[in-house]
């Protein structure tokens, strides 16, 4: 179910490693937004690659026609936003977001797909996602330009109108100017108001949600915030 992969879950943040090589890339791009190099040198924006990015929701499954559990698996690439850390680590929530188009999410059934946004979800009302990051925990800074870290992200979660503060286990590659990887979190249907779906063909579900996030943030400008990512497609 990966299209790009690249890991899952998010976010996030803080990838990217203040180095010579980010602050000369940042310099170009704050020059190409018309902002002056130097404004905010400890600064950086890491913006959702649109092109590159997948949000899943995995739950555990066990249908009247089959023998075995499966997992439910719904998959979009509409996210968007971005994420602006400082250089020692520190995360700004307040210019930080990622947004998740709800209604977007394609599973393996339609049928299934109309109950989740139904019901479950209820997209009319709750259309996205919001992720909201505030925290990067377990690395050290400055960051490498390259290699694999493991990580976690903590941050406010908004679903169904229910706004919950969540750790998400990240995986990331870093490079010089972009980072990829994988974000996993998880909780129960009530810690977000959700119904626990129950239908016939559907024997039962296990409470527990699992969201994964495969991401590429891409150095921006500093000052940029979620507006410069735009509006999930």
């Amino acid at each position: 179910m990966r299209r790009r992969a690249v890991g899952a879950a998010a976010l996030l943040a803080a990838g990217l490693a203040w180095s010579p090589t980010a602050a000369a890339a940042w310099q170009v791009a704050a020059a190409a937004a018309g902002e002056t190099p130097g404004a905010a040198p400890d600064t950086l924006v890491l913006a959702v690659d649109l092109e590159a990015t997948e949000a899943r929701y995995r739950v555990r499954e066990q249908l009247a026609r089959l023998e075995f559990p499966n997992d439910a698996v719904g998959v979009t690439s509409s996210v968007a936003g971005s994420v602006v850390i400082l250089g020692d680590g520190t995360v700004l929530p307040g210019r930080s977001r990622i947004e998740v188009d709800l209604a977007s999410l394609e599973s393996d059934q339609r049928r299934r797909d109309r109950y989740v946004r139904r019901n479950t979800l209820e997209t009319d009302a709750y259309p996205s996602a919001v992720l909201v990051p505030t925290e990067v925990r377990g690395l050290d800074f400055p960051l490498p330009t390259e290699g694999e870290r493991s990580f976690q992200l903590a941050g406010d979660l908004t679903v169904h109108g229910v706004t919950r503060r969540t750790v998400w286990d990240v995986v990331a590659r870093f490079g010089p100017e972009a980072l990829g990887g994988t974000a996993t979190t998880s909780f129960t249907f009530a810690d977000f108001g959700l119904e626990i779906p129950r239908v016939a063909m559907v024997l039962s579900v296990v409470d527990r949600i699992t969201l994964e996030l495969d991401f590429r943030l891409v150095l921006g400008a500093a000052g940029a915030g979620f507006e410069t990512a735009g509006p999930p497609r």
